[in-house]
């Protein structure tokens, strides 16, 4: 007889739980597959503590293949089921497709950000619900309070030094309480020019911090924000947001660089593809965690409506402590469905809460006992130690130095803004360039508009003006402050020389490109150096003689020469012009339209079979290439979001510093 094949769709609370449960109650009897796009489980409660540099991001993770040894790792994301075939399809995280065909399938994808109507914030907002979003907001703030403390203009330290967070739950509140401690820090030992000091700001539509918790512990936490400085504004939220500011349901417009949008979450948009009975965006299931009709299928954590048996008629909460227990309950309920234990029904007895504040103020309830202060602190941190599966000892002494030793206030640049855009269909993956986002995800309705809403918390009402944003035929978005490209397109501002776009104006057949910001002259001109090679393409380098495929290049000998100024110097003009690379392999384009150019000759290179493409706009037959480590297309000028890196003066030579 062949072994069950038990196939896992995610590795959140619930999916890990439920893999490490049947590891061990399988005793190796059957072959487990868990589909997860990264190959690490994330411990969420602790990611406030990363955006504040107090633990670095493999202190939060745990990896999948070193504590889940009898589990088979498959990296992708599930972007189709079939029911009846009992299959599962997914897109690698290099865009190969497979397939996962199983006997038993349980379904724990999780949840996404929960997005809501409201004019400029799936645009100019980030989310809070993966290491990408965590990364980017520590960069992010600590980039604006330094450039707050550089410039002279109140106003402009003002707007950039002020940080409205929305939503007043336990992620809202954590990540409102330690940034401001964490910028705090930082105006210590810099202050400012003009004698400011940053200003955070808490809004939420709710009466009080934190409703779900007890009446005397969101007071607590009340008053630990407003000691520590955090305008709390309950019964206010955000009425449109713009790159430069927001604008308060009450009227009051904020100038602010910083929006984080911590408003709740909702089910992954998966699961109403499959055509199930939903309550609120999640699949409806028995006590048993099990699909009514479909005895092969599970569902648990923040995608399944388990019924709650210790109140009849509601459903367990979209909660980590929920999706833990989900986990091994449904472990047990899947071996005894292939015939070895008895099933079990979810029955959960309500252990508290816990919320840390930083430093050691904390608010907590643990069995219902409401504590606050130094032994909150103490209990909370005690609590996630123990809930931890894993890098106890390293977070622990990340606890440890944090205590005695000063934060370290530096911005690598890591992650950008564009690649942890808000309307994410997988927040715990970045975004890279070339690859659009959800390539390969259903086009369900809940991708954009879900019913659903976590407890106290305002239903999902989003139209589908953020997915037209998407669209390549759209206009490109407005750059975000600080030189960011417009988050909501694959990779920033698409590229004038791709397809679907104005021909490059440095492409052969077409005016040369004009200098870049700073009068560097464009890379393929004389005075400056060679263009880059492109990932998946042939060399960009311009060689004596011809280009591959045989056409002489434009800047070299038997070529056509570049237009001259009057001045004999290469063409530039008094307005700067970004560079321009392509994020992946594009075909020649003759932009000009001239007759008489010659095609490129087949074999040349990996896009040497492939036609020259027409001059006019058209839309891409379909995702590029991997494109490797290059940076995205129409990349912004030398700013605050940009890594230093050397200047190049307008006469070619290279000047000493960074950008």
């Amino acid at each position: 007889m062949s072994r069950p094949r038990i196939v896992i769709v995610g590795a959140g609370f619930a999916g890990y739980r439920t893999a490490r449960t049947l590891s061990r109650l399988t005793r190796h009897q059957a072959d487990i597959t868990l589909l997860n796009p990264t190959d690490y489980f994330l411990y969420l409660p602790l990611l406030p503590q990363v955006a504040a540099g107090i633990l670095e991001p493999r202190r939060v993770s745990v990896s999948l293949s070193g504590t889940l040894p009898h589990v088979r790792l498959v990296l992708g994301e599930a972007d189709g089921i079939d029911l009846d075939g009992r299959t599962v399809h997914y897109t690698g995280p290099e865009g190969e497709e497979g397939t996962l065909p199983y006997d038993r399938l349980v379904l724990a994808a999780g949840s996404v950000n929960k997005l809501l109507p409201i004019p400029g914030v799936a645009e100019h907002a980030h989310g809070f619900r993966g290491l990408p979003e965590a990364l980017y907001l520590r960069d992010h703030v600590t980039r604006q309070v330094e450039l707050a403390a550089a410039a002279d203009d109140r106003a402009e330290c003002a707007a950039r030094c002020t940080f409205v967070v929305v939503g007043a739950g336990y992620t809202g509140t954590e990540v409102a309480a330690h940034g401001a401690m964490y910028t705090d820090a930082q105006v210590r030992k810099h202050p400012m020019r003009t004698g400011m000091r940053p200003r955070w700001m808490l809004l939420d539509v709710a009466p009080r911090v934190m409703p779900e918790m007890d009446e005397r512990l969101s007071r607590t936490a009340e008053r630990v924000l407003r000691q520590r400085g955090v305008d709390v504004r309950m019964g206010t939220s955000v009425k449109e947001a713009t790159h430069d500011g927001v604008v308060l349901t009450d009227g009051t417009s904020v100038d602010t660089r910083t929006l984080v949008w911590c408003v709740g979450v909702r089910p992954d948009p998966l699961v109403e593809s499959l055509g199930l009975p939903m309550e609120r965006g999640r699949l409806l299931v028995d006590p048993h965690l099990q699909v009514p009709g479909r005895p092969e299928l599970f569902a648990c954590g923040d995608v399944a409506a388990v019924p709650d048996l210790n109140q009849p008629g509601q459903y367990t909460p979209m909660t980590a402590q929920h999706a833990w227990r989900h986990g091994k309950v449904c472990a047990h309920n899947v071996v005894a469905s292939l015939g070895r234990g008895q099933r079990r029904a979810y029955r959960h007895r309500d252990m508290g809460f816990v919320v840390d504040l930083g430093g050691a103020k904390a608010a907590a309830n643990p069995l219902g006992v409401p504590m606050s202060g130094p032994a909150a602190g103490a209990v909370t941190r005690g609590y996630h130690l123990a809930a931890m599966p894993g890098n106890r000892v390293r977070v622990a002494a990340d606890w440890l130095l944090d205590a005695v030793l000063p934060r370290q206030a530096v911005q690598l640049g890591l992650v950008r803004s564009w690649s942890v855009p808000l309307e994410s269909s997988s927040p715990e993956v970045a975004r890279v360039p070339g690859r659009p986002e959800g390539a390969g995800r259903p086009a369900t309705p809940g991708t954009q508009r879900s019913d659903t809403a976590p407890e106290g918390e305002q239903a999902d009402g989003t139209t589908n003006d953020a997915a037209a944003k998407n669209e390549p035929d759209s206009e490109p978005e407005r750059p975000r402050p600080g030189g960011e490209p417009a988050r909501n397109q694959p990779g920033g501002e698409p590229a004038r020389s791709q397809p679907g776009g104005e021909p490059a104006k440095s492409r052969p057949g077409s005016q040369p490109a004009k200098s870049q910001p700073g009068g560097e002259p464009a890379k393929n001109q004389p005075g400056g150096e060679p263009a880059k090679s492109r990932p998946g393409s042939e060399p960009a380098k311009s060689r004596p003689g011809s280009q591959p495929g045989g056409e002489p290049a434009k800047n070299q000998p038997h070529g056509e020469r570049v237009k001259k100024g009057t001045s004999g110097s290469p063409r530039a003009s008094g307005k700067p012009r970004r560079a321009v690379e392509a994020a992946g392999p594009r075909p020649a384009r003759g932009g000009s339209g001239r007759p008489g150019k010659a095609q490129r000759a087949a074999g040349a290179g990996s896009a040497g079979k492939r036609p020259t493409a027409p001059s006019g706009p058209s839309r891409s037959a379909g995702p590029p290439t991997d494109p490797g480590p290059e940076p995205p297309a129409n990349q912004p000028p030398p700013g605050p979001d940009i890594a230093p890196g050397p200047v190049r003066r307008t006469d070619g030579r290279v000047a000493e510093g960074d950008s």
